[in-house]
């Protein structure tokens, strides 16, 4: 029996997330399809993160377990022909069979892309959060260091999470812009539901000067999620990264 990781890419556009779920197409269910008919058995994949529906990914990881024969650095092939053009795996190969690409990770990166002029781009429309309102790129700029460091980020937490503890590290917070796009990018050592686009609309608020930064200390230190800002789109959002001891993904 083999481990084998894969490397996955997705436009999350016509899908319900990534994990399998009734009646909903997922990229879960995608992958495991393209398995099943690759190696004639049903395959069970373990992702390293949920993410949601509409949300894209460059640097998805997830395992599963298969005895077969063919090469590992080619079963990214064989699967890429059996997907769809919207999913596509960037690589695959063989882990020892304890490692557990969630439990794992050592941090993620997400990178949030808004599009900030006076008229949409139709053709990022599903990439990137429109914004016709110039926003304060210094101001955004300034708030991204309140969000460094060992923080309880429960006000940047979605109310349904059942999580037991939402203090989280985050490592890096940026915020860049390139013609008319700005992307936030953050890499922490772990994410609450909803914690990343959450941020993103605070950054927001604070680029349209609807929150100040002496409002955002507060909304951290109140730890209460009814003061923090609304979750941006999903559309923006990309995972990029996933890091595993010295390897970067």
């Amino acid at each position: 029996m083999k481990r084998i990781k894969l490397i996955i890419a997705y436009d999350g556009t016509n899908y319900c997330g990534w994990q399998i779920q009734n009646n909903a197409i997922t990229i879960q269910e995608k992958i495991e399809e393209a398995c099943r008919k690759l190696f004639s058995q049903e395959i069970k994949l373990i992702g390293a993160s949920r993410t949601d529906t509409g949300v894209h990914a460059m640097g998805q990881v997830a395992v599963f377990d298969v005895d077969t024969t063919i090469p590992c650095d080619k079963i990214a092939y064989a699967l890429n022909a059996r997907l769809p053009e919207d999913i596509v795996i960037q690589k695959s190969e063989e882990v020892p069979l304890e490692f557990h690409p969630r439990y794992d990770a050592i941090k993620k990166t997400y990178n949030y892309l808004i599009l900030n002029q006076e008229f949409i781009l139709p053709q990022h429309r599903h990439y990137a959060t429109f914004i016709s309102k110039k926003l304060d790129l210094g101001e955004m700029k300034k708030a991204t260091k309140l969000f460094i460091g060992k923080k309880d980020f429960n006000a940047f937490c979605s109310a349904h999470s059942s999580v037991k503890s939402t203090v989280r590290t985050v490592y890096d917070l940026e915020v860049k812009k390139e013609d008319s796009f700005i992307k936030i990018v953050i890499t922490g050592n772990g994410f609450l539901y909803n914690m990343v686009r959450i941020i993103a609309g605070t950054l927001i608020d604070i680029g349209l000067h609807r929150i100040t930064i002496e409002d955002l200390n507060r909304i951290i230190e109140s730890k209460d999620r009814a003061n923090a800002s609304a979750t941006a789109p999903a559309k923006g959002l990309t995972l990029e990264k996933i890091y595993y001891g010295e390897e970067k993904i």
